[in-house]
């Protein structure tokens, strides 16, 4: 009883926001300024922060003279608290220039997260289920330079700062002898090359993303740990009939050497494998694939339904059928901007496990 009245509670603040957004965009999108700026107050939910309240403003705008061929450039800042008393600060985006010579995608985030564990591996039960707290800095930056019409060398800088881990002593942590469970900081440096066709940085409907990339985290940058990330990114959008939309993602993230926890691979989340909570498993490595088809319905509101397979495993070559995970569920889209098509997702995700299920109401694509 008490979960359908939040349930309805939600979907009566979702409406209300859905109603103020149109008439706000509508304005938006007629206006011709080169830059676009929606600020609004967020009341989200999702499995890892339960209700959560706060502010997002998303800026897009094209760096220099307008052309359609050059993808809209994108900034979000997002400022979130939630009644687990989880705080969570971030800056993102990604900047195209003139004539897509070069991208930058850059992350800056601050957050104190009340967080669960269950242990390493595919196989942890709910019954394993233990808190601990992190507070954490976090730096992204990807600058790629394009080699040739669609492919694209980039050059990786990871930061990572624990500034406090707090955990239950002699539990999981240290039972299974977790690396990173003591306050500790990564620096890493990579490169990535992409073959990218999209034709939206938000909500493609043709085209295709591959995207390989490594990291080398090692003391001579001034990490605390030495290890390599290795990822593998394959995404592909094919329009069917009246602007429906079939997207499949391919994702693989690999780790070898002495991994920290919060670099683990991690299964679940808003964007993979919905219906988990994030985190819910980890391990060294994860694959994953999903496919999500997305459907206008009317004016700004369109419908997807979306279904996903995925693992974790200590070593690639265990990454089979063994105790494989599944996700399916569906949402409701609302276009805030139309013409940049950038949707405000609502979705529901459904796991294998009992407690594997929840909402989530998100800013753009889940991929």
């Amino acid at each position: 009883m008490i979960v359908w009245l939040k349930r309805a509670i939600f979907l009566c603040n979702l409406l209300s926001l859905i109603f103020l957004l149109s008439s706000a965009s509508a304005q938006q999108d007629s206006a011709q300024n080169k830059l676009h700026l929606l600020v609004l107050p967020v009341i989200a939910r999702s499995i890892e922060t339960s209700w959560s309240f706060g502010t997002v403003g998303a800026f897009t705008f094209h760096i220099g003279k307008k052309d359609s061929t050059v993808r809209t450039s994108n900034f979000q800042v997002l400022g979130l608290y939630s009644l687990k008393k989880q705080l969570i600060t971030a800056l993102n985006g990604t900047l195209y220039f003139p004539k897509e010579k070069y991208i930058l995608t850059e992350q800056f985030s601050f957050s104190f997260f009340p967080d669960k564990f269950w242990g390493l591996g595919k196989s942890t039960p709910d019954s394993n289920e233990e808190p601990y707290n992190f507070k954490q800095v976090y730096i992204y930056l990807h600058g790629q330079h394009a080699l040739a019409k669609y492919f694209y060398l980039g050059f990786l800088y990871e930061y990572q700062n624990l500034l406090k881990i707090e955990y239950q002593h002699a539990g999981l942590f240290d039972k299974e002898n977790v690396v990173g469970r003591k306050a500790y900081h990564v620096s890493g440096l990579g490169l990535s090359l992409m073959y990218d066709t999209r034709n939206n940085a938000f909500a493609p409907d043709k085209g295709v993303l591959l995207q390989t990339s490594f990291n080398h985290f090692d003391p001579i940058e001034g990490s605390d740990f030495s290890y390599t990330n290795y990822v593998v990114d394959l995404r592909s959008y094919i329009k069917t009939f009246k602007k429906q939309v079939i997207a499949f993602q391919a994702y693989g993230f690999f780790n070898n050497g002495d991994t920290p926890l919060r670099s683990l691979a991690s299964l679940g989340g808003a964007n993979s494998m919905r219906g988990y909570y994030a985190g819910r498993y980890r391990d060294k490595n994860l694959a994953v694939l999903q496919a999500e088809y997305r459907i206008p319905v009317i004016g700004r509101l369109g419908v997807v339904a979306f279904g996903g397979i995925g693992n974790v495993t200590n070593h690639p070559n265990d990454l089979n059928f063994d105790l494989l995970k599944y996700s399916y569920g569906g949402g409701m889209r609302f276009a805030l901007r139309k013409s940049e098509k950038l949707n405000l997702r609502f979705d529901y995700g459904i796991g294998k496990g009992k407690k594997d299920s929840g909402f989530y109401f998100q800013l753009g694509e889940a991929f």
